[in-house]
């Protein structure tokens, strides 16, 4: 042991004074380069693999960072272009309102009935709004349709298309007069009644008479979009709605007054049922004994339902 470290300070001493040890040196460095290699081998896969763990997780956690930034610069953007929609919305309403010819309110739909069978909304505005019953509704491109129900803080609407509704139209290429139908739930109008030679053709555009005193004329109401002609019978005239029952929000109620009162009854149809009535009641010999008409009893207005 003592005798090789006398050996190794000889070296040393002779290599860093005469320098002869270089040569032999780089020799067995080279010799060696291959099993430093192979040695150090080991700890660079080591580094290696963490190295690929580590940038892997910080990969992962961006990319999810990344995923909630951009779900949530998704929901921003929507909710921006839905908040541009109604702004929009909101412009047109507001300017259909100031070329309206009668006093209006703004109100939001809440929801559709779910009676499938139907076409009706729920708006939120109600008798305390000053919304009646029988007032059109209208968006900025056409009608929407008619209240049919007042609660105190909401209302309902049926819509023209719904199969109850009737609308006097008007054509606006040739002034003819006519009634539309609502379909059901085609969300489809359609006029009735109609030879086989009429002058209306698609393309033809009808808005509201007037002559029901209900909806103020002028408004737009539909488009025919099919004609059907048939040599025996009445033409088919299908008419899509002007206005956008799915997609629009906020809606106006025109604040008109009933002009006319309810129809009365067909007097003419009570005396004939009471003139068949005495014939067979005298057919059989029984006594009829007439009576004199009794006034007609007050009728008490009931407070219109809440809301279910």
């Amino acid at each position: 042991m003592v005798c090789f470290a006398l050996i190794a300070l000889v070296l040393l001493f002779i290599d860093s004074h005469m320098r002869t040890l270089g040569v032999v040196r780089q020799v067995v460095s080279t010799a060696l380069y291959p099993l430093q290699v192979v040695a150090m081998a080991p700890r660079d896969v080591l580094y290696y693999v963490g190295d690929y763990f580590t940038t892997l997780t910080d990969i992962k956690a961006e990319n999810e960072a990344l995923k909630r930034q951009q779900t949530i610069d998704a929901h921003a953007l929507q909710q921006g272009q839905l908040l541009l929609m109604e702004n929009a919305q909101l412009r047109n309403l507001l300017e259909a309102r100031e070329r309206l010819p009668v006093k209006s309110i703004m109100g939001e739909i809440l929801y559709d009935t779910r009676d499938p069978f139907t076409r009706k909304i729920m708006l939120d505005r109600g008798s305390q709004s000053g919304v009646e019953r029988g007032q059109p509704v209208i968006d900025h491109v056409g009608v929407v349709g008619q209240v049919t129900r007042v609660f105190p803080f909401s209302s309902e609407v049926t819509l023209v298309t719904d199969k109850d509704q009737v609308l006097p139209v008007q054509v606006v290429r040739n002034g003819l007069r006519s009634v539309a139908y609502g379909r059901g739930q085609s969300n489809l109008l359609e006029l009735r009644f109609q030879p086989s030679n009429v002058d209306i053709q698609e393309g033809d555009v009808l808005v509201t008479s007037g002559i029901d005193g209900i909806y103020p004329a002028g408004l737009a109401v539909a488009t025919v979009t099919e004609v059907e002609r048939k040599s025996d019978m009445f033409a088919r005239i299908v008419c899509k709605p002007t206005a956008g029952f799915d997609r629009n929000r906020q809606l106006l109620i025109l604040l008109v007054e009933n002009k006319y009162e309810p129809r009365p009854p067909d007097e003419n149809k009570q005396a004939g049922r009471k003139k068949g009535l005495l014939q067979h009641a005298t057919s059989r010999g029984d006594v009829v004994e007439e009576k004199a008409p009794e006034a007609p009893a007050a009728q008490e207005e009931t407070a219109p339902e809440a809301p279910q």
